[in-house]
Order: C-alpha cells, then structure tokens, then sequence
C-alpha cells in the first residue's frame, strides 16, 4: 500500500529493527505486511475515537472485511473487554497465518471475543451482522471494478450495521495514485519496502499494483503482494455509499504538521473541502442513520 512521504499519509506502524534476520527467502510476507503497511493501533484509535463521538457511547461488536491476517480486529478486541469482533476473508491460509500469528497472541478472554471467518464480504451471515462497525481498510474494497458491484457491496455493509452502525473506509487518491511509478522506503536498517504502480489505465481506472521487499543481503521479495482494482475517486465514492443508502458521508482529512508542512500530523477532522495534493490518505466515514450532524471545517488545518 502507499506510504507516501508528502503530506496527507496514514502513519506507518512503527518497526523497529525486528527484520533483522530476513532475507527474502527467509522472510513472512505476511508478517512484512504488517510491519511496514499497517499502523493498526492509530487505525483503531480513529475508529474508536470518531465512533464514540458520534454516538454518544463507545462502539462494542466490529467487523474488519477484507481481514487478511486479521490484525485490527485483534487490536480492537485488546481494547476493552466489553470488545468483540469478527474478521472476514475470502483467503483461507491468510486467516489462518493472522490465527496463528495475531488471535493466538491475544490473552483467553480476547481469543474468546474474535470470530474468523472465511466468507464473502458481501455475505457474511448472520453473526457478521447488527454490528456496531464495519471497517474496510487499505483500499481493498477497490477490487469492486463497476459501480454496480461496489454498490451492491456498500448496500450489503449498510444492511449489516445496526441502525446506529457506521462505517469506515480509508482512501488513498491525488495525481501521483495515477502514474505508473515505484516508490521506495527504508522500514529500519534492515528493509526496505517497494510500493510499485505497475500499470494504470484512465479509460478504465484499472490499476495493477505490487508490493516488493528488499533485504541488507541486496535479495528482493518481489511481487510479495499483488494487486489487481479499480483506482476510484473520492466523488464517486460518496456517491455511491450515498446510493446506498447512507444517511451521511464524511470525508476525515489530515491536518499538516507544525514543523513541516509536506507531512501530515497524524490528526484527522472532517472536512467540507480538502487539499490539492499529489498523493494524501484520508478516511471516509459513513453513518447508516444521520443521527448526529458533525461540524465540518472549510478546509483542513
């Protein structure tokens, strides 16, 4: 996933030197995902956050679609033990790696709270459903290539949701998420990580997209991760989750940190208009019932 430099970027989980002793036939993909893609404890911090302010209360029962190894699920049932979740994945032996690696990880009562399932998103059955929250990060929902399909799939989240369920999703946009170009960022000493914009088309907005790792030892992981999905717009999304049948659609924009104003500081509000970036991170936020209206600013600070 991008991990841009610029301004506007979702924080990187921080991870200190424990790929010391990879090199890419040794290395878990999986566990480099996590490592250098996913800032999981600041994911959960918003969601919980934003959710407590809008509705008055702190959020219970959480669904993460397009789960993988599970990790924020794992993180939110940590959080509370008032706290369950359900994780949903078409990839069998990816849940099971985030099984293994992150539930099993977690103290008995959490492991008791998270349910794994290897399931469609757009029907995860009955236990996937009256939750307080769905998340669908890292852009995954992008693999929906038609309005139809990604309708569909936002109508099938929206039925889901309790009535005073919302919905999040991250989303990665600006003129540099149109070029075909690699970027490439030091994790610690001992990784490198290599987001590549293989192949975009503008007629379609089709994109393919992958992940590559490099080790001290000059070997690469490449193609760790690919990526075949639509590179949507922020418009055409609020519109069709407004389609769907959400009552209210937020765009949360990053503000710019004091000392440097090409990075983001890390805090992100709604917004009525947002920054002219090459590249930015922002959260969409998606209220099943409008059941209170959030001040927006102009433009992000």
């Amino acid at each position: 996933m991008p991990t841009k430099t610029k301004k506007k970027t979702k924080p990187a989980r921080k991870g200190g030197d424990r790929a010391h002793r990879y090199t890419a036939k040794t290395a878990d993909r999986h566990e480099l995902y996590q490592l250098s893609v996913q800032n999981v404890e600041a994911e959960i911090d918003f969601v919980d956050a934003t959710f407590t302010q809008l509705r008055g209360r702190p959020g219970r029962i959480l669904r993460e679609d397009f789960a993988g190894t599970a990790n924020s699920a794992c993180e939110w049932v940590r959080r509370r033990e008032t706290n369950s979740a359900v994780a949903v994945d078409l990839d069998e032996p990816t849940l099971e790696w985030g099984r293994t690696h992150n539930v099993e990880r977690l103290d008995e009562a959490a492991q008791q709270r998270i349910r794994l399932d290897c399931a469609d998103v757009r029907t995860p059955g009955s236990h996937g459903r009256g939750v307080d929250i769905v998340l669908a990060m890292n852009f995954s929902y992008w693999i929906f290539e038609t309005r139809d399909t990604l309708r569909a799939y936002f109508e099938s989240v929206r039925d889901s949701l309790d009535d005073e369920g919302v919905f999040f999703l991250d989303f990665y946009g600006g003129s540099d998420a149109m070029s075909e170009t690699r970027e490439t960022r030091k994790i610690n000493r001992h990784l490198t990580y290599i987001w590549d914009q293989a192949a975009y088309d503008p007629i379609s907005g089709h994109m393919s997209c992958r992940i590559h790792f490099k080790f001290p030892d000059g070997s690469v992981m490449n193609n760790a991760f690919e990526y075949e999905w639509r590179l949507w717009t922020l418009p055409e999304i609020r519109e069709l989750l407004a389609e769907a049948g959400f009552e209210d659609v937020l765009v949360y924009w990053e503000g710019t940190d004091e000392d440097d104003e090409e990075q983001g500081n890390g805090e992100f509000t709604p917004v009525k208009t947002g920054d002219a970036d090459p590249a930015y991170i922002c959260y969409i936020v998606a209220q099943k019932k409008a059941l209170k209206v959030v001040e927006t600013q102009e433009r992000p600070e």
